[in-house]
């Protein structure tokens, strides 16, 4: 119950994490506020105090700031893979912006701390699980751009911290892959894990994948993200990134059938297009530094992970 009682400013109130943090932020008692940008809060909350604001201009970021002890950076620009592959680009310059204009805002209103959700994106291709040391800027090709740009903001987060007369606290998580209620279904914009299960659940036939299904990644429920990242803020100190991560190996391959067999469709079909794209094909993430410091773990199996997200989703449809 660290943040009982605290001011805590949540940027991207209307997205995935944001969301899901705001109710876990509003049971722990803190006193909300949220920003708002070109979507209305998928959550009836009147506790919470929603600002529409442009987080790119450095007013309004000094405007949701002020007064605020706590600030946890959800807002984003993000996309799927499609996105990826064609315009890269379109990750770079808005949240760079944001993230620099927000963090100069924290520090002007004096913040006591300031959490960035980073991605596992900054980490080389490798056959190990990567620890939190791992990164030496050898990024995965398709992620080149958003992975230095998520990198560079951790820098920043760094250089507030360490390399300041009058420091900030700043805690840079690297999540999992993060999939649960209020996450992004839309066929443009959402990641592969929500796209499967509404193909699962609309019945498509065939189900089709992209790529051969044999990507390896680690999935995290987003109640587990949440605790993760309320135990970041409460207590790391100075600059460590970590990981926040299930540490369980997931193969889309075997998935799929699992959420079939969740959602009543065992004779679905199923179709794999290797001509659409994918993304990087192995990723392992080692959360024991989390553990270690944070007493943190991943308590969500992945089948009721998937069943409560299938769940939500069918009921909102």
């Amino acid at each position: 119950m660290f943040l009982t009682g605290k001011k805590v400013l949540v940027t991207g109130g209307a997205g995935f994490v944001g969301t899901n943090l705001i109710k876990r932020l509003l049971v722990e008692g803190a006193i909300v506020r949220a920003t708002l940008h070109n979507k209305p809060a998928q959550i009836n909350a009147s506790a919470v105090e929603w600002v529409s604001c442009d987080l790119e201009r450095p007013e309004e970021c000094a405007r949701v700031c002020q007064d605020m002890e706590y600030v946890f950076l959800c807002a984003a620009v993000t996309s799927g893979a499609a996105v990826m592959e064609q315009t890269p680009l379109a990750h770079l310059t808005p949240n760079l912006v944001m993230n620099a204009r927000m963090l100069e805002a924290a520090y002007g209103a004096g913040v006591n701390k300031l959490l960035f959700i980073s991605t596992n994106t900054v980490y080389p291709v490798t056959d190990h699980p990567v620890k939190e040391g791992d990164v030496n800027n050898d990024f995965f090709e398709k992620y080149f751009i958003v992975a230095w740009m998520k990198r560079f903001s951790e820098i920043l987060c760094e250089m507030y911290t360490t390399r300041i007369k009058r420091p900030m606290q700043t805690v840079v998580v690297r999540p999992g892959n993060i999939y649960g209620p209020y996450d992004d279904f839309e066929w443009e914009t959402s990641h592969v894990l929500p796209a499967l299960m509404r193909r699962v659940v609309e019945r498509h036939d065939p189900i089709t994948v992209w790529g051969d299904g044999m990507d390896i990644k680690d999935f995290i429920y987003v109640d587990d993200l949440v605790n993760g990242l309320l135990l970041a803020m409460e207590k790391m100190s100075g600059f460590q990134p970590i990981n926040l991560a299930s540490g369980q190996a997931y193969r889309l391959r075997d998935l799929l059938p699992l959420m079939c067999q969740i959602d009543g469709y065992p004779d679905a079909q199923v179709m794999f297009d290797a001509s659409k794209p994918t993304m990087i094909p192995k990723r392992l993430i080692d959360p024991s530094l989390a553990k270690e410091m944070l007493e943190f773990e991943a308590n969500t199996p992945i089948e009721e992970g998937l069943r409560r997200t299938m769940a939500w989703y069918r009921n909102r449809s």
